[in-house]
Order: structure tokens, then sequence, then C-alpha cells
């Protein structure tokens, strides 16, 4: 048997496995949102999610069997709309030639060497899914979810008919920093409606973070501090406390490669803004994975990312195609409490 068939062939590089292999976080993961627990998980079972706005809030819609009778619509009901998940998908490839240099010393030793290497592709791949996901969950948070063009996925604000809330902090004139930040927690406190949170965070651009430190008050009430952290003397970046927010500079940046070859680089938050949004909340923001497109996953809940290897189409067996792919949306279930800053 040939390598490329033992590949082919082989129960450990099934889907099952390959997906088990590349969902592993034996390493940590990218993503500074990622980090903040704020999108938890939750899989579907299709490619798409009926979400309904009630009371200005998003619900998801449960399933129902076919022929039964759908669930009853509540008191105060607005709309409804159906929001299809995302497809992406990176093709990686097993050639002759990658595996022409492995001695079969034994079924043992074939198999871990390939092993290695097709691990080796699983976790580029990850490392690129996870970049992508982290770049949809910033839009997310920006009420906007965008493609890696700069075209627009879904805009929460628009699909669902509410306003974005804007907070302009002024550093440029008289800024009044603490009342700015009082105005942007009372305003997130207001629109929670009923959920729960236990702090309000900030993530920050360069610009915004710089001009926030630089303000007097903000300095005056680190006079104060118990902390060891001083904002003149020791870096603060990574997140410090002020007036109930903790803020945080984030520099997440991805290069997009265009059609034409060249590359755009895409800032997940734009020049001088800041995004403000809760934290602890059980049921603001979540994302739901569905099924990838495969005959094997159809109808089972979705998993975050999945793995599987084809043949080579032309019949000559010249290579394997690993095709690790992702099904997500990142929601803001209640997009009425995301906040932007402006440093006007």
């Amino acid at each position: 048997m040939s390598l490329l068939n033992f590949l082919l062939d082989n129960n450990a590089f099934s889907t099952a496995e390959l997906s088990d292999a590349i969902n592993v976080d034996a390493q940590p993961r990218w993503g500074r949102i990622r980090d903040l627990n704020l999108f938890p998980s939750q899989s579907v079972r299709s490619p798409s999610v009926a979400i309904e706005r009630q009371n200005d809030v998003l619900h998801l819609l449960p399933s129902t069997a076919r022929g039964a009778p759908g669930t009853v619509g509540k008191v105060g009901k607005r709309d409804m709309a159906i929001l299809n998940l995302s497809h992406f998908e990176h093709d990686d490839y097993v050639y002759a030639d990658d595996v022409q240099s492995i001695r079969a010393f034994g079924s043992e030793t074939e198999m871990m060497q390939l092993q290695d290497l097709v691990d080796q592709k699983l976790q580029t791949a990850q490392f690129k899914h996870d970049a992508t996901l982290e770049f949809l969950r910033a839009g997310a948070l920006r009420g906007q979810i965008l493609d890696a063009d700069g075209s627009t996925i879904l805009d929460l604000f628009t699909e669902f008919g509410v306003t974005e809330q804007a907070e302009d902090f002024d550093f440029a004139g008289t800024p009044d920093v603490y009342a700015s930040c009082m105005s942007v927690l009372r305003f997130i406190e207001d629109n929670l409606l009923g959920d729960v949170m236990t702090g309000v965070h900030a993530l920050c651009s360069p610009e915004f973070f710089d001009a926030l430190i630089a303000d007097t008050k903000v300095q005056e009430a680190y006079k104060c501090y118990t902390s060891t952290e001083e904002p003149l003397r020791n870096e603060v970046r990574c997140s410090f406390p002020y007036a109930g927010i903790v803020v945080e500079e984030y520099r997440g940046q991805f290069s997009a490669l265009n059609e034409d070859g060249t590359t755009t680089v895409r800032r997940l938050i734009p020049a001088g803004e800041a995004r403000f949004f809760p934290l602890g909340t059980s049921n603001t923001f979540k994302t739901y994975f569905g099924p990838a497109d495969y005959i094997e996953a159809v109808n089972l809940p979705g998993l975050e990312l999945y793995a599987k290897t084809l043949p080579d189409p032309s019949g000559k067996n010249k290579f394997v195609t690993l095709t690790p792919q992702m099904n997500p949306l990142p929601i803001c279930l209640r997009p009425q409490i995301l906040v932007r800053g402006t440093s006007t």
C-alpha cells in the first residue's frame, strides 16, 4: 500500500479523528477576545439559525420536528430573522514528495511520521481559523461582522433596527473622562434588559489608549490607586481599571490577501476608537457553530473545527487534500449594549 493510500485509508486519519485532533487545546490558542471567554460556543444542527427580537432582546429559536407545531410567538414579538452561518475552508495538501523520504521501518513508524506531518498542517490551519474567528468576534463587538475583503457579512444594527451608541471622549477639547465613563456604564446597565454582568471592559486602539492615559484626571486617580501599577512609570497597556471600566490596549490586526495579490491590513479596533462591552453576561454573546458540509456531518451538532482527507481527483494519486473548515456565527444578542468610544 502506498503512503498516500495509507493516509486515506487508515482509521487514524478519519474525519472524526482529524476533527478531534484539530479541536484539541494542547497549547494556547490565538486571540485576546477568545481569552476573555466573552463568546461561549453553542452547537447547532443546521447552517443557519432563526433569531427573533422581542422587547429589544434577540432570542435563538429552538428547532422543531417536521410536521410538529411551531414555537408560539409571545406578546411583544417584533420580528424574526434567519441568519446564515459563515463557511470558512482552508485546503492544504500532502504531496507524494512530502512523504518520499519517509522510510517504512514498520507500520508504526510510518504512521507516526505521517501523523507528525498531518498534525503540523492541521496546526497551521488551526492558527488561521483562530485568527479568522477572532476577526469575526471583533466585528460582533463592533456590531458589524466583516469578511476578509472588508465586505459586510452581517450588520447587527441594520438587521435588528438598533441604533449604535457612541460616546465621544473629546480628548482634543475639554474632556471629562470620568463623566464619559459613567455615561458608558449607565448606558450598558440600562440596556442589559434583565441580563447580568460582572463589569465593563474596553478594548482600545493605541491612539485612544494613549489619549486616555495622558488625561490629567486619569493620572490623578492613580495617586490613590493601591496597585503598584502606575501609568507614568510602569506599562499598564495590558489592562487597568478606571471609573469602573477595565481599559486595555488591543493592537490586533491581520493581513488579508486581495485578489490582485496585494495585502490589506485590517485592524480589529479602528484607529482612534475603543469598544465597550459587558463581561460575565449569561445570554448576551454567543458563537454558534454549525455542521460541516460533509455527508457524515449532516444534522449533527456543529463542531468548532472540522478536517478530513480527500484523494487526488485526477486519479493519479499524486497528493491528498486536507480540508479543515469552520462554520461560525459570533453574535451579540443585545446589540444595543455595544458602545463605540471616539476621540475627536
